[in-house]
């Protein structure tokens, strides 16, 4: 595939997370009230729980996310379960406009730029899923995600996830690694690496049985 499908600069990943922010933005407005109550795939949070963490992640200073990692002991649940409670609205409606306003905001309380566009990636699948909405971002954009979670362990043990194993993208440039063979869309890679078990049944190769595995006993 084409170098093309790339996104190398901290401008264009910033574009990429604005445009992932708003695209959310847009399916999230007609949901019903049983749709934002709904589990998504982030184990422990709701549709509109996701939603309000996406919100704090944009809205937290380097500062300010240390301060509270601090004062939670450095529990990452605790954490972000407080930064949730805090970008959350008493209504579906508001947790949602408090979203719309940190569109073109900052993309996250550091300067790792490629993760937070895979906060806005992954979570906006976490979200889609459940609800049967689709979208495909654009191939720079998960193929940028994808090589920063294989390049090492951030927010999510993606680096782990796929030792010892060869992974190429069957709709744009993404590979890597030596070992049993994992294919399949960059999207779907992307969210197994994330630990989205349920992305593995988008994917094939011996190595798509390895990954399942791991993901399940994780």
């Amino acid at each position: 595939m084409a170098e093309g499908h790339v996104l190398d600069t901290r401008k264009a990943l910033e574009r990429a997370i604005h445009v992932e922010r708003m695209a959310l933005a847009q399916d999230l407005a007609e949901l019903s009230e049983a749709q934002w109550a709904k589990a998504s795939l982030c184990e422990r949070w709701t549709v509109e729980e996701v939603v309000a963490h996406l919100t704090a992640g944009a809205s937290t200073t380097m500062w300010r996310w240390l301060l509270s990692m601090a004062t939670a002991r450095f529990d990452s649940d605790l954490h972000n379960d407080r930064q949730l409670a805090k970008h959350r609205g008493a209504t579906p409606e508001e947790t949602l406009r408090r979203f719309r306003e940190v569109v073109a905001g900052p993309a996250g309380p550091s300067r790792h730029t490629a993760a937070w566009l895979g906060e806005v990636v992954v979570h906006g699948e976490d979200i889609r899923r459940p609800l049967g909405l689709v979208r495909t971002p654009p191939v720079a954009t998960t193929t940028a995600v994808a090589r920063f979670y294989a390049s090492r362990n951030f927010t999510v043990a993606s680096n782990t996830a796929i030792e010892g194993l060869r992974v190429e993208a069957t709709d744009g440039p993404f590979s890597t690694g030596s070992g049993d063979l994992l294919r399949g869309p960059t999207l779907s890679l992307v969210m197994a690496m994330a630990g989205r078990a349920a992305a593995c049944e988008d994917l094939e190769g011996d190595g798509a049985a390895v990954l399942r595995a791991r993901l399940r006993s994780a």
